[in-house]
């Protein structure tokens, strides 16, 4: 840790006897720094109390060393999130979210619970920053009742002095202004029911703590909000959000939007301890870049400070300087600390194996009068000047990889960014292939299915019927609605030149409704004469020809007349000297009776038992459920002679 007004020096003020910490925090004051170790348990299996508080006692009592730290309150925390306790403005009180219950306590006596706030279902809570000793208290979902937020005084618990019900919040974030008279509530669901964003759904809320107002924040622009946070003077605050690139826009105290900075990719914002300074950035999978905005100067922009893979980033309490870092377990590799000037600097550099957190040490910005910001720049660390003496300037401008074929060329605006004037991105949450918003996609030609083909326009092409439906036909479909019309106009053709083979007499009904459609039966037919003649019939087994003999006693005898065969692609008359074969059409889905259809699935059954057999007779190894099914050979035979079957 390193004060502000310290940090050229890089040296170590002191050190806390603590191990395995993941989480640091401080109180408002800075009298009191918070720790969260990983949950362990003890030789006796009992949980170890994980969240410690320290207080720092400087120098100020007798007997103690300066900058000397003691415990002054533990706790078993086993979760991450939430972890830190929340205090009052004045550290009189803090307090500790537990089930279905927010427990307040003396800041002198950390091991005796002051107060309890009993909330069923609570799951998250904040603690006001002002003097008025607020608390507001989230309440999820369930069981078909909407969410809500309240908002009680301390400690006059009996009833919520503000309250705001809404659907669509399993999660929030709680956001007071720094006077403590407004909260924010970023709302947001785990699954966006609409399909429109992987992340889920996300919605702004406006109320009093007085409960005089309350409002939801309409947005001008789809998509997800990424970021929110007030102004230091409470009179406004800033929302990032939209598809990227995102839209950054600044709002009073009654939603009303009174400024919009130019799109780009980002998703964080972050307003100087005195309001002086606006810095929107974007991390996370975005570049890592940091615009610096002077409010008093009609929004101007200062700087843009490239700070690539940081994953912490907050404004010192003199205003003047911003400190990033890069932590794990996100990202385990480049680990470290960077402070910044306001002008976009570099100051100081600290590379570290291993970091898991860094933060400021709160102070007020009352004890750094601010002056003039930007001048004069101090003199860098020389870590500073060591690591950027390592970088390496880029030998080309970097860009968007364009394949060699589009160099050179002018960028079509479907392929730009909105904010580097191309189209701008909406989402209907739907999957369809037709031409999108953005330009995408292949026109269609609109087709009745099924229906004659459109007359031909003057070029020769047909021309389309506009249906609506046919655009949301798949591949597939599409793929195989040509092949029934190339087919239609081939068989035409065919039909035209005389081409078609013709029979002489109709086919029976029985084959016309049993068998194979027309086309499909002549096409297989013409694949056997042009192999090997007629198909010859193919043997029999036993069980086979039980079947066939019950069936010649149901169903009449039909003789088929064969398809001409083909030579040469050119129909030729049946000879006399091969007589067509006799072939019996039966129907199983025909038979009449139900007594029949049983018989036949006892057959069936019958002939599964045979082949179990001759398989186990081969040495395979059978499962339990085909030696179960063997045993039940004698009560299927038993069944087939009460049917009246016979061998």
């Amino acid at each position: 840790m390193a004060a502000p007004t310290q940090f050229a020096f890089g040296q170590v003020i002191t050190t806390l006897p603590a191990e395995n910490v993941f989480e640091l925090g401080f109180s408002p004051l800075g009298s009191f720094i918070i720790t969260w170790q990983r949950p362990s348990k003890d030789d006796k299996g009992d949980a170890i109390k994980n969240l410690k508080v320290w207080t720092v006692l400087e120098g100020q009592t007798p007997g103690l060393e300066a900058d000397e730290h003691t415990v002054v309150g533990r706790f078993v925390q086993k979760s991450q999130t939430g972890w830190n306790l929340q205090y009052t403005f004045d550290e009189r009180y803090c307090a500790r979210v537990v089930t279905n219950e927010i427990q307040f306590y003396r800041s002198e006596d950390l091991g005796t619970v002051w107060n309890k706030l009993r909330v069923e279902g609570v799951s998250d809570f904040a603690v006001s920053p002002g003097k008025n000793h607020s608390i507001a208290v989230f309440v999820p979902e369930r069981k078909g009742q909407p969410a809500a937020v309240k908002v009680y005084n301390v400690p006059e618990f009996d009833s919520p002095v503000s309250q705001k019900n809404f659907f669509k919040g399993d999660k929030v974030q709680l956001k007071w202004n720094s006077e403590g008279t407004t909260l924010i509530v970023l709302a947001q669901t785990e699954v966006d029911k609409s399909g429109k964003s992987y992340y889920g759904e996300t919605t702004l809320y406006l109320l009093s703590a007085h409960g005089g107002f309350d409002s939801r924040i309409e947005l001008d622009k789809d998509g997800p909000i990424h970021d929110v946070t007030w102004s230091p003077n409470s009179k406004e605050f800033g929302v990032v959000y939209g598809y990227m690139p995102a839209k950054t826009t600044l709002f009073d105290t009654r939603a009303k939007a009174t400024h919009s900075f130019a799109l780009g990719p980002r998703n964080t914002i972050l307003f100087s301890p005195h309001g002086r300074f606006v810095l929107v950035a974007g991390f996370g999978n975005l570049a890592g870049q940091m615009d610096i905005y002077d409010l008093d100067k009609n929004y101007q922009k200062i700087c843009t400070i490239e700070a690539s893979n940081a994953s912490v980033c907050e404004w010192s309490p003199d205003g003047r300087h911003i400190l990033t870092a890069t932590t794990s377990p996100r990202l385990r590799v480049d680990n470290g600390v960077r402070i910044w000037h306001t002008s976009g600097g570099l100051m100081y550099n600290e590379n570290l194996q291993e970091l898991y957190h860094v933060t400021w040490r709160p102070q007020s910005p009352t004890t750094h009068p601010l002056e003039d910001p930007l001048h004069p720049v101090p003199t860098p660390h020389a870590s500073a000047l060591e690591y950027l003496g390592t970088v390496k300037t880029p030998s080309k401008p970097a860009g968007a990889y364009r394949p060699p074929g589009a160099r050179g060329q002018i960028t079509p605006l479907a392929f730009k960014r909105e904010d580097e004037g191309g189209a701008a991105y909406v989402s209907n949450g739907s999957l369809s292939l037709g031409i999108g918003v953005n330009g995408f996609g292949k026109p269609r030609k609109r087709e009745v299915p099924g229906a004659d083909l459109p007359p031909e326009d003057g070029n020769g092409a047909a021309a389309s019927i506009a249906v609506d439906g046919d655009e949301q036909l798949s591949k597939a479909a599409l793929k195989n609605k040509k092949k029934r019309e190339s087919k239609k106009a081939k068989d035409a053709a065919d039909k035209a030149t005389g081409l078609t083979p013709a029979f002489d007499k109709p086919l029976p009904a029985s084959m016309s409704s049993h068998s194979r459609s027309p086309e499909r039966r002549d096409r297989r037919g013409h694949e056997r004469n042009r192999s090997r003649g007629f198909a010859e019939p193919r043997p029999q087994s036993r069980s086979d020809r039980r079947d066939a003999r019950r069936g010649q006693d149901q169903q009449p005898h039909h003789s088929k007349t064969p398809p001409a065969s083909k030579s040469n692609g050119v129909p030729q008359a049946q000879t006399s000297e091969e007589p067509p074969p006799e072939v019996t059409v039966t129907s199983p889905g025909s038979a009449g009776t139900p007594q029949d259809k049983k018989t036949r699935a006892l057959l069936k059954k019958l002939r599964a038992i045979d082949d179990l057999k001759m398989r186990r007779a081969g040495g395979e190894k059978l499962e339990g459920t085909q030696i179960k099914k063997m045993d039940t050979e004698d009560e299927v035979r038993k069944e087939l002679e009460a049917l009246g079957w016979s061998e």
